[in-house]
């Protein structure tokens, strides 16, 4: 990530494109295609979340966007899911340069909480362990919760995605301030055993900078929903380099 690699990474997250485009049969919108426009527009990487009910990104796509990123050797590919459900065949497949875990049901409408310690501890494990014996970064998604950054680097974690909708809900109220310390106290947590540490759900132009400013150490921010229906108005080349001018330097 050579010529990406000061700054906090934007990581596109495709899903939904695939998600409109499984409405007809017609294959438009093309995932690949939205995946060059951001790419082209300096996306650090891209991200997928495939369900086991192919609800949005398939397969396929995971397939695809594999081969277009062997054109940009300098950007990154994360597939995200459940470890226990459809994900490690992806990941023994694809070999992506991350996956991030996410402990979210076979149905479930959206990710809405992270892993619990001790309680997940000894069935990640193994996982963890196999993801990295094929040469992929691991993070695991996890609420704020600054106690719960030891025990993640403790079961072989790389890096931690903090789950971003408490934050994204109390932007601009009056608990804006307090929500965000704990974002703030939970980065430096994870810093601290070692972990490095990455961001998602619902960030969007409004509340990224903010957020970037205060929480230490961010790797990479994973957007999606937002972005996409962003891009709906502006374009996807506008509207990367609106979320990249989010990113402090």
């Amino acid at each position: 990530m050579s010529a990406h690699s000061a700054t906090t990474q934007l990581s596109v997250n495709l899903n939904k494109v695939a998600l409109v485009r499984n409405t007809r049969h017609l294959g438009i919108p093309s995932v690949t295609r939205v995946a060059t426009l951001c790419l082209q527009a300096g996306a650090s990487g891209l991200t997928v979340h495939p369900r086991p009910d192919g609800r949005h990104i398939r397969a396929h796509d995971v397939a695809d966007l594999a081969a277009l990123l062997q054109a940009w050797p300098d950007r990154e590919f994360n597939i995200e899911g459940n470890p226990f459900h459809n994900l490690m065949d992806f990941v023994r497949e694809v070999r992506p340069h991350q996956v991030t875990f996410v402990p979210d049901s076979e149905g479930q409408f959206t990710s809405d909480h992270g892993w619990t310690f001790p309680q997940d501890a000894e069935r990640l494990k193994p996982v963890i362990a196999q993801a990295k014996a094929w040469g992929v970064r691991v993070s695991l998604f996890m609420d704020p919760l600054p106690q719960a950054m030891a025990a993640a680097k403790a079961v072989g974690a790389d890096r931690v995605e903090l789950y971003t909708e408490s934050y994204a809900n109390a932007f601009g109220t009056p608990d804006q301030d307090r929500v965000l310390q704990t974002f703030k106290a939970a980065a430096q947590a994870a810093l601290d055993v070692g972990l490095q540490v990455n961001a998602g759900h619902d960030l969007n132009r409004d509340n990224l900078g903010l957020f970037l400013r205060t929480v230490p150490g961010v790797q990479e921010v994973s957007i999606g929903h937002a972005l996409v229906a962003d891009a709906l108005e502006l374009g996807y080349e506008a509207t990367v380099r609106a979320y990249l001018a989010c990113v402090p330097t």
